[in-house]
């Protein structure tokens, strides 16, 4: 049987609202029922079971034992699929000759290969569970679980929610989502609750530290269809956008607001480099969602440039100018003022309803079109087939754009940044299907040019930020000083780099094209 659930972890005050919230939307018919669960991990010294995705338990609840094993699970964007076998467990005895699925049992007596079982942890959870129906019939449980996860001396409180399906599209999952958060709020939970208690029992804690999220590449296989490439490299923007809304509404490191703004340019670049996979309204909606957010965050990553890396390096640099120092104190009290409103939107419904339509999305074929008869060519067709494709039509619009570089506008340098850039994360995204050796000289030139533009663009925003109304310099003359200091230094720099371009591009433009 194949188990598929949408996970959150809650708080209390979040946890005792939600079967109101289910009653007044008609989602429940009955009041749900509460129980306590306990739950026995087992593994072997070496946790065997654990490093081939395998997780087994006994599970007490009411008088009853049973046995459990859990297989090729997978968690993304809070949906978790795995496979799950169960039994009768008398006197909450072990017995793996008893698995019912002759492959699974095979597979966990190969791996615990004659080794002892033991617990790793237990979890004690008090569930109140009910059945939720949406009218076009799906059906699902709503348990919702407080409780704590124990390994050894160790103890850890959990508040979570869990929405299975019973019945109907996994689709109707995300339905209940929005009907149940309709304010904002949730976290989708990046770990299973075994996964919580091997991490309790090695490390002492139940959850991954939260800290910025850096994009990761996806090992793409050259023998996936478009379509599994697709849908996995939308897996990490999902998780890279999820974990820095986090990371920007609990921390204040500067990083945050930084990786949430790529992962929302990873997100539109795979719309755009497979489209011919993902071509359909709801693309095009989530993009459109994709760009407000990513411009509301870039106001206050400006601002953290500006204040934490262009000003703060005048300043290190040249200490005995005080100004530079006050300069950099006033613009990081403007990003402080302006990080507590972001962080009420990133907590409010619109964000929360992209992050659950965006799961939808990707965990449902989302991008499906009923009436495009030619999609489902396009979906099979090889990713490497793909991928030459849509690196060479990237190529190409960076060519188009560089013609005549040394006499380009400052409008035109721009529109050649955002596709130098656009260019990068596509050979980011394909570069798994080549060999390292072609990729890394294109890449490494391609990065050197992309700094130039990179400080092209950072004096073009130093000078509007400085120059506005509301900027600081109305202080005294230190800080006037400070303002003019800083943006001639950063239009220097630029203009220092700028003289170099023509050599940079035309570098890259000898360089192998992998792809091809």
């Amino acid at each position: 049987m194949r188990e598929i659930e949408l996970k959150f972890l809650l708080d209390e005050l979040t946890s005792s609202e939600l079967w109101g919230r289910a009653k007044a939307r008609k989602l429940a018919s009955g009041s749900p029922k509460t129980r306590t669960l306990r739950s026995i991990y087992l593994d072997t010294p070496e946790h065997a079971l654990k490093k081939a995705g395998i997780a087994l338990r006994l599970r007490r609840d009411g008088r009853r034992w049973i046995q459990t094993v859990k297989t090729r699970a997978e968690l993304h964007g809070g949906l978790s699929q795995a496979g799950e076998v169960e039994n009768p467990a008398p006197g909450g005895r072990l017995c793996l000759e008893a698995i019912p699925d002759a492959a699974v049992r095979e597979e966990v007596v190969h791996r615990v290969s004659g080794a002892p079982l033991q617990p790793v942890c237990e979890t004690v959870i008090r569930r109140s569970a009910s059945e939720l129906s949406l009218d076009d019939g799906t059906r699902a449980e709503l348990a919702i679980d407080v409780g704590e996860i124990r390994a050894g001396e160790r103890s850890a409180k959990l508040h979570e929610v869990e929405i299975e399906l019973i019945e109907g599209s996994p689709g109707g999952l995300f339905d209940i989502a929005h009907a149940l958060f309709p304010d904002g709020g949730l976290r989708f939970s990046r770990l299973s609750k075994a996964a919580r208690g091997y991490l309790l029992a090695e490390e002492g804690r139940i959850d991954l530290p939260l800290a910025p999220r850096n994009a990761v590449n996806v090992a793409l296989d050259p023998a996936q269809i478009a379509e599994q490439a697709a849908r996995d490299v939308l897996r990490e923007c999902l998780d890279q956008i999820a974990t820095n809304i986090t990371v920007v509404r609990q921390l204040d490191d500067p990083e945050g607001p930084h990786q949430l703004r790529i992962g929302l340019r990873r997100l539109r670049s795979v719309y755009s480099v497979f489209a011919a996979v993902l071509r359909s309204p709801e693309t095009a909606r989530l993009n459109d969602e994709a760009r407000w957010l990513g411009q509301e965050v870039g106001r206050l990553r400006d601002l953290d440039v500006v204040a934490n890396d262009i000003v703060q390096r005048e300043a290190v640099a040249h200490p005995d100018e005080a100004g530079l120092s006050a300069l950099s104190h006033a613009l990081s009290q403007q990003a402080a003022e302006l990080r507590e409103p972001l962080r009420k939107l990133l907590a409010a419904g619109r964000v929360q309803a992209f992050l659950i339509d965006l799961a939808r999305f990707v965990e449902t074929r989302g991008w499906l079109v009923p009436q495009d008869f030619d999609q489902t060519g396009r979906l099979a067709a090889p990713v490497a087939e793909l991928a030459s494709q849509a690196l060479g039509k990237r190529w190409k619009k960076v060519g188009k754009r560089a013609r005549g570089l040394e006499t380009l506008t400052a409008e035109q340098r721009h529109e050649l940044r955002k596709e130098l850039k656009k260019l990068r994360y596509a050979v980011e995204f394909f570069s798994p299907l080549y060999p390292a050796k072609r990729v890394d000289p294109f890449l490494k030139r391609l990065k050197k040019l992309q700094t130039v533009f990179g400080d092209l663009n950072d004096a073009a925003t130093v000078r509007t930020m400085l120059s506005a109304a509301e900027a600081p310099g109305a202080g005294g003359p230190d800080t006037q000083r400070a303002v003019g200091w800083v943006i001639g230094a950063s239009q220097a720099r630029a203009e220092f780099g700028w003289v170099g371009a023509k050599a940079l591009w035309r570098k890259l433009e000898e360089t192998r094209a992998f792809w091809k």
